[in-house]
């Protein structure tokens, strides 16, 4: 079994890198930033496809994100992608920091294109995960949650309402974009998000974010290990 990680930040990605032991593979995507290490575990193969740098920082975001992902799929063509990462949540549906989620469908909450149906049908996505996604968080104890994906950090009201109409759960500015992709050549797809921080807070999202970042991905890590596990026994 092939399974491919497509992971935005370095810091969410090292924890789980260093714990098996990965190798760096270099160039693999030049001239395109993105990053690629390799292993295998238990008999298996094991990717994970960084989306790189740009001005010396981690590229974020939707662009960033399939252009990562459709590079991983047309160079390493896996049997499973996993998008992994840290991500927003809400306090009323009871998250909390460094909760770690399984994902059980990705959406936008920022693309409003007016017309007819089946464009705003496709703005949204509504992109369905792998059909083993519910039987792995239950073995594993963990909640289940939508992801809604925007190119901003913030959040608008209009987001807000969009999120609350459709159930999502879970806030980040990555997932749908790689739903997206693997939508489009048919790969399945595994979300596993680490709560960062909390949009009714109250808290500016930046300033928690940025404080909660390594206790979330250090959570993240000992859930993907789990994950690994589950996903290599069978």
């Amino acid at each position: 079994m092939k399974i491919c990680y497509v992971v935005a930040m370095e810091a969410e990605a090292q924890p789980f890198i260093a714990r098996y032991g990965m190798r760096k593979v270099e160039n693999a995507f030049a001239p395109l930033p993105c990053q690629l290490y390799e292993a295998e575990v238990n008999g298996h193969t094991l990717h994970v496809v960084l989306n790189g740098q740009q001005h010396q920082r981690d590229l974020v975001g939707c662009e960033a994100a399939v252009v990562a992902t459709l590079s991983a799929i047309q160079r390493l063509h896996p049997d499973l992608v996993i998008n992994s990462g840290t991500c927003g949540a809400f306090r009323a549906h009871g998250a909390d920091i460094a909760q770690v989620y399984i994902g059980n469908g990705a959406m936008f909450h920022d693309r409003r294109v007016p017309g007819d149906d089946a464009w705003g049908t496709q703005s949204l996505g509504n992109y369905a995960v792998w059909d083993g996604s519910a039987a792995l968080a239950q073995t594993l104890g963990l909640k289940m949650g939508k992801v809604t994906t925007g190119s901003s950090l913030d959040m608008q009201p209009c987001d807000l309402d969009l999120i609350r109409q459709h159930g999502g759960e879970l806030k980040d500015m990555e997932g749908a974009a790689v739903g997206f992709v693997c939508s489009l050549l048919n790969v399945p797809i595994l979300y596993v998000k680490s709560v960062t921080d909390l949009c009714d807070s109250g808290t500016e999202t930046y300033e928690e974010f940025s404080r909660n970042l390594n206790h979330a991905c250090e959570a993240l890590k000992v859930v993907n290990e789990q994950v690994i596990d589950y996903l290599t026994a069978k």
